[in-house]
């Protein structure tokens, strides 16, 4: 049993209320809090089921949706929108002060970040802006860019938005971030076929009002300054080294490369010295390993990874 509580704080930008979710286990000790922060284009009451699963082991979870999202859209702006400055700055501004808040409230206890897709490069950011703040992190379905596409894809959006201005959708740009993913599923049957291998789930998404939105040439170009700062090693050094961190992927996402590029920014941990960082890759699974057919062999690992060290 849990209590499902909503609220709103400040974000960091100034003008817009970031919306949250959290699940408070009942009739038990809690025994940790895992801080989810979702992916690009959904929101996140979408993890109730993962956190209602945590919350049956003692854990309360809180998850926001992220300027541009879910119940925490900029006033006059689109979706899918981070703001016109500054814009992946005040998203892991309001990570930290969603932490601090719910660390506040249940003081003592273990404190883990959760971070999926995009949610996982703001959750790389974190790490290196707010070492020494969390028990441990897991990252999910995240990736690792060259500095040369990195590059090229400022290039592009840039120039698009010249163009077309920050809150429009670019076809181009769309195409650049994201238009390869359909490619290891072709024939595909929609264009998230990329996301998960359960049609099911990704008529879901499809059906749903906040998720797929078109990804807006201000986010991505602002998601292409946070890629640059998480794939620097000098970057990646500022993290804690005592930091527990778990990598889990799909070996069919294209997010990460299908697991190449997972194991990449694994290795660029190491490398920074960090002593506590493991790696699963889950075989014919695609982005989103929380929401497949096999989704109660996922759930068990990060359970077993959070219980050792709770």
């Amino acid at each position: 049993m849990e209590i499902v509580s909503e609220y709103f704080f400040p974000s960091s930008e100034g003008k817009t209320l970031i919306h949250v979710n959290q699940w408070t286990p009942v009739g038990r000790e809690i025994i940790g809090v895992v801080q989810i922060a979702h992916g690009v284009a959904e929101y996140g009451a979408r993890y109730a089921p993962f956190a209602r699963f945590l919350c049956d082991h003692g854990f309360t979870v809180v998850a926001n949706d992220h300027l541009g999202h879910g119940q925490s859209i900029i006033e006059g702006c689109p979706m899918v929108y981070l703001g016109e400055k500054d814009g992946w700055r005040h998203v892991v501004d309001d990570m930290e002060e969603l932490r601090r808040r719910t660390a506040k409230a249940f003081p003592g206890k273990p404190y883990f970040l959760f971070g999926h897709s995009m949610g996982s490069f703001l959750s790389r950011t974190h790490l290196i802006r707010y070492p020494g703040t969390l028990t441990g992190c897991i990252l999910c379905g995240t990736g690792h860019q060259s500095a040369a596409v990195i590059a090229g894809g400022k290039l592009v959006a840039d120039h698009e938005i010249k163009r077309l201005g920050r809150k429009a959708y670019s076809v181009r740009a769309d195409d650049l971030a994201f238009g390869s993913y359909n490619k290891a599923f072709a024939p595909a049957r929609t264009r998230f076929d990329w996301i998960s291998a359960s049609e099911a789930n990704v008529d879901a998404y499809i059906a749903d009002p906040l998720c797929g939105g078109d990804t807006t040439l201000g986010l991505f170009r602002d998601m292409l300054d946070g890629l640059g700062c998480i794939t620097k090693q000098s970057n990646i050094n500022k993290m804690d080294k005592s930091l527990p961190v778990f990598f889990i992927a799909g070996d069919q996402d294209p997010v990460g490369g299908m697991g190449k590029g997972v194991e990449k920014a694994c290795g660029c941990f190491k490398k920074a010295g960090l002593k506590d960082v493991s790696l699963k890759l889950y075989h014919g699974l695609r982005h989103e390993i929380l929401n497949e057919a096999s989704t109660q062999y996922v759930y068990k690992d990060v359970l077993d990874w959070l219980m050792a060290r709770v």
